[in-house]
């Protein structure tokens, strides 16, 4: 399997980048490697394998060539499958050659970037198997580790989920707290009102979306023509019915699921009719991908 969508972006390369330097100060201190100072010499040379010790869904690749660019440039990074791959136990999935010294100062930096990503894709993966056959797309939200968001959200995109919005700056999505404050100000509680307040300031482009606990909120929000409704921590029976309003009064406003997803709920969640399904656990409960540092030669 192949995600064709797929393709690490310059943002996506700029945050590797950003976290790789952190990585490799946390480990290097400016000093170096004190263990490889005093045992490896300067001409030992590998080749290294990195191995699935798992079946799961690969991403973070690319990341590789950018650690050892920065650790030793003659360590040559090459990849054996494409991010979004599926594989199997025992399966080859990279292989490092060169300078041996380069190769062990940069093992661990290069594998937690590729079992955390890849964690989070094969995560996504599920959530995506789980739901497939309905009409509903499986999202990630904001709950990201500050410097990995891009990189998460690449992840997800590896095991075949959609991005929700990256950040404050790129999407409305007006929660309780703000429509509390607004409401305070302006002296109404209609969420129409607001819905129609966040649209004559939303530029070009940028979709509204509402969240909403009760279906008498939906009720009110759908009079205001949002582009999503955000369903939050609702019933099956209250997302089937929510759906049924959707559809007689605002056909056109797609509705997402958002709450305590996991993997035992999502199918009949996305049974429900709802089109988004939007999953924190994706980026901030995905547990790591377990690779494998083989040697293949040492010599």
């Amino acid at each position: 399997m192949k995600n064709s969508r797929l393709e690490f972006t310059n943002a996506d390369r700029d945050a590797a980048a950003r976290l790789i330097d952190l990585a490799l100060q946390e480990d290097l201190a400016g000093i170096g490697d004190l263990t490889c100072n005093a045992l490896i010499g300067q001409s030992d040379r590998a080749e290294v394998l990195v191995v699935a010790r798992e079946t799961g869904i690969v991403a973070g690749l690319p990341i590789g060539e950018l650690v050892f660019a920065q650790v030793d440039p003659l360590v040559g990074w090459v990849p054996e499958v494409s991010d979004g791959t599926r594989v199997q136990p025992g399966q080859i999935v990279a292989r490092a050659g060169g300078p041996l010294a380069g190769i062990l100062i940069g093992e661990r930096t290069t594998l937690n970037f590729l079992s955390q990503l890849s964690g989070i894709a094969s995560l996504t993966h599920q959530f995506v198997e789980a739901a497939s056959g309905t009409a509903a797309t499986i999202l990630d939200t904001r709950k990201t580790l500050p410097g990995w968001r891009s990189l998460a959200k690449y992840a997800v995109r590896a095991g075949g989920g959609t991005n929700h919005r990256m950040g404050l700056f790129d999407g409305i999505l007006v929660k309780d707290n703000h429509i509390a404050s607004w409401s305070r100000q302006v002296g109404n509680s209609r969420l129409a009102a607001a819905v129609r307040q966040a649209r004559s300031a939303a530029p070009d482009g940028v979709s509204v979306e509402f969240e909403v606990d009760t279906l008498e909120q939906l009720r009110d929000v759908l009079a205001g023509g949002p582009d999503i409704v955000l369903l939050d921590n609702m019933s099956t029976d209250q997302l089937r019915e929510a759906v049924r309003l959707r559809n007689e009064k605002a056909p056109q406003v797609l509705l997402e699921a958002s709450g305590g997803v996991t993997l035992e709920t999502v199918r009949a969640i996305a049974e429900t009719g709802v089109e988004r399904i939007s999953v924190g656990a994706l980026t901030h409960s995905a547990q790591c991908f377990d690779f494998g540092f083989d040697f293949h030669h040492i010599g």
